[in-house]
């Protein structure tokens, strides 16, 4: 059993002793099904905290004959496969992790000399007939052995992109990172000693640098993770057997936590909920593993609709993004849109693949891109929160008539950058109007399917804040009058949303003549039957 070859289960087993193991083992068989096959090369990407080690443990455990892992596997999803035993345990596999070998390394201009040496030394302990010549690379030691033995490796690369992200104005270390990569990888020779190969990181594959280095993996990503889905984060059906056993409000943690959209499943953070269900605190986490300092930078970058769409998506709405044009350099943005595919593959906003739009998947992320732009001190910012807490101040007053100006204002100053009375003009008015009730208000919700000419949102109060706020059922129409608007909230009763909450409820009806562009309201503390 080496380091870097043929290592043990003990890292998996860690996971295993904590107190919540999510069972993820099911991807296993996917893997078991692609081994030695064109399909054998996968890149699964995701954000930080969403168990990207925890997956590569598992699959060294399982696969490694450096160690016997019946027993550990033989309770989980696994080992109900007919395929279970016949490869538990059974193959030489290379484990590295890219960001832990920066350190013994000597820095990043050393990770691939010191991998190279370290596992070929590891190697030769097995091979040392096939290995008695000098060799001085990984792909030639591997061909080697294969082509004396017609042995088939599992090569398994956790933070894969390290280099490619934090060294991405590094020449050298890319080059040599890069010529790495395609020696172990591309071409036929691989696919001769290649029985598997498994990288993960954060950031996708398709970068022109790697592209001809790595083009014969199948890429997993938060844009598009197909069969994988399941297994990058925490599901729904996952999340609310865990509530159950920790006694811990489910829909508290959905509002906190969910979001992420891939393929039919509703993906949570795994270290969030994790956090939440032991300590019982709802905050956000996120800063506990990396700083929304890393992406003050990119969301000042001085692109047009940059701005104006992070205030969008603050505001609760979604915005269309082109994540083609991202071509995985971090170093040169070329638009608005090739930062906001960034954030998605960070994790700081989700991504609906039907709608092709981007937006905040939850409270958590919402608390830390929110400091994130007040730190940037933007003019659009501050004044639409200016405005903002105005509105909710009028609001709360009940004070109609400074209520239909300040949404009028802020109809008025937004629509330089969609149309007046476009639906979706309507829904980014609203949302937007609202901006400061963020503080105060969960991301509001979109209870109805929008008609022609109108949009509502229902804002529910934070548990802490529910004694002091009332719940807010807001709808706008353009050429209708007011009472038509405020109609059209009681003719549904009280929304699906809010049929159990027991605080206050005001319901606030907006109309505006489509010529005049005169703004009227009305506001209505709403009394349950």
């Amino acid at each position: 059993m080496g380091m870097f070859v043929n290592s043990g289960n003990g890292a998996f087993q860690v996971a295993l002793n904590s107190e919540i193991y999510v069972d993820k083992t099911g991807l296993l068989k996917y893997t078991n099904k692609v081994m030695n096959t064109l399909q054998g090369y996968i890149c699964n990407s995701r954000p930080r905290r969403f168990g990207k080690s925890i997956t590569a443990d598992m699959l060294t455990a399982y696969y490694s004959k450096g160690c016997d892992s019946e027993d550990m596997f033989s309770g989980l999803e696994i080992s109900e496969s007919s395929g279970f035993r016949e490869h538990l345990n059974k193959y030489d596999v290379i484990h590295l992790d890219i960001q832990w070998c920066m350190e013994p390394a000597g820095g990043p201009e050393r990770v691939v000399s010191y991998i190279t040496e370290k596992t070929i030394g590891e190697l030769r302990e097995y091979y040392p007939e096939e290995l008695r010549v000098s060799v001085n690379s990984l792909s030639e030691a591997m061909s080697r052995i294969n082509t004396a033995t017609g042995i088939k490796f599992i090569v398994i690369i956790d933070e894969w992109d390290v280099l490619i992200r934090d060294e991405a104005a590094n020449k050298k270390v890319q080059e040599e990172y890069i010529g790495f990569l395609r020696g172990m990888f591309k071409g036929t020779e691989p696919t001769k000693y290649i029985r598997l190969a498994y990288l993960t990181g954060i950031l996708p594959i398709k970068r022109e640098k790697t592209q001809s280095a790595l083009n014969n993996f199948d890429e997993f990503t938060m844009l598009e993770a197909t069969s994988l889905a399941p297994y990058v984060g925490f599901t729904e059906e996952e999340v609310k057997s865990l509530c159950n056993k920790y006694n811990r409000d489910f829909e508290k943690v959905k509002k906190w936590y969910d979001g992420y959209l891939l393929e039919d499943y509703q993906i949570y953070n795994p270290k969030a909920v994790v956090s939440t269900l032991l300590k019982g605190k709802f905050r956000s986490y996120w800063s506990e593993t990396g700083s929304y300092e890393a992406i003050v930078p990119l969301i000042n970058m001085n692109f047009d609709g940059l701005k104006t769409a992070m205030i969008e998506m603050l505001s609760g709405t979604s915005v269309k993004v082109n994540t083609a044009t991202f071509k995985n350099d971090i170093v040169s943005f070329a638009s608005k849109d090739d930062v906001l595919t960034y954030l998605i593959h960070l994790g700081y906003l989700a991504y609906n693949q039907k709608d092709q739009t981007a937006f905040i998947p939850n409270e958590e992320i919402r608390q830390e891109l929110t400091i994130a732009t007040e730190s940037t001190k933007w003019n659009e910012l501050i004044s639409f929160q200016r405005e903002s807490e105005k509105l909710l101040n009028d609001t709360l007053d009940m004070n109609c008539e400074a209520v239909a100006c300040d949404i009028e204002k802020i109809h008025a100053d937004y629509v330089s950058a969609i149309q007046y009375n476009n639906e979706n003009s309507l829904s980014s008015v609203l949302s937007i109007a609202y901006l400061s009730a963020v503080q105060y208000y969960f991301k509001p919700i979109r209870e109805f399917p929008t008609g022609r000419g109108f949009t509502d949102f229902v804002f529910i109060p934070k548990p802490e804040y529910k004694s002091y706020y009332p719940a807010i059922v807001a709808e706008l129409k353009w050429n209708k009058n007011v009472q038509t608007a405020l109609k059209q909230i009681k003719d549904r009763k009280y929304p699906d949303s809010i049929a159990n909450y027991t605080g206050e409820i005001l319901l606030v009806g907006i109309s505006y003549d489509k010529n005049s562009k005169e703004h009227q309201c009305m506001i209505e503390k709403y009394k349950k039957e």
